[in-house]
C-alpha cells in the first residue's frame, strides 16, 4: 500500500501575513497523527531578509504534561521556515520545511509524514543526559 502524505493548500506569496503563516503550521500540525496526549504551543521567531528570499521562523514545542507533572521534564522542538521566494510570481505558493531540534535533516511536509517517533526520541534522549547528571 502506498503511504499518503498529508500536507495543506499553503497561501501564496501575496496573502501571506506572520499570522497566517501561524496558522498553517497550526494545520499542517493538526494533519500529524500524534497521540492526544501530546500538547504543543507554537510561535514565530524572526523574520530573515535573504538575496534571493524573505524567510519566516516560527518553532512548535512538544511536551506531555501530565496531573503529577504538569510541566514536563522535558520537551522537544520543531523549527519551520516559511520562505517567500523574490524571483517567483506574488501568486506562487509559499515554501515550507521543517527540521527537529536534534537533527540538520530539512524536511518538506509534502515529501515526509512527520512520526511521532521523533518527538519520543528527543525526549527520551533528554531525559536519559538529565539523569546522567
Amino acid at each position: 500500500t502506498k503511504l499518503v502524505i498529508k500536507n495543506i493548500e499553503w497561501t501564496t506569496a501575496k496573502n501571506f501575513t506572520v499570522e497566517t503563516g501561524q496558522e498553517q503550521i497550526e494545520e499542517l500540525i493538526s494533519t500529524w497523527d500524534v497521540h492526544e496526549s501530546w500538547l504543543h504551543h507554537s510561535e514565530f521567531l524572526k523574520e530573515e531578509e535573504l538575496k534571493d528570499s524573505k524567510q519566516y521562523h516560527y518553532r512548535a514545542c512538544w511536551g506531555i504534561p501530565t496531573r503529577r507533572r504538569p510541566i514536563p521534564r522535558a520537551t522537544a522542538s520543531v523549527y519551520f521556515v516559511i520562505v517567500i521566494s523574490k524571483f517567483k510570481p506574488d501568486t506562487a505558493p509559499v515554501e515550507v520545511f521543517y527540521r527537529l531540534e536534534s537533527s540538520r535533516l530539512i524536511r518538506r511536509p509534502e515529501q515526509c509524514q512527520f512520526r511521532e517517533k521523533w518527538l519520543k526520541d528527543i525526549i527520551e534522549n533528554k531525559i536519559a543526559c538529565l539523569d546522567r547528571l
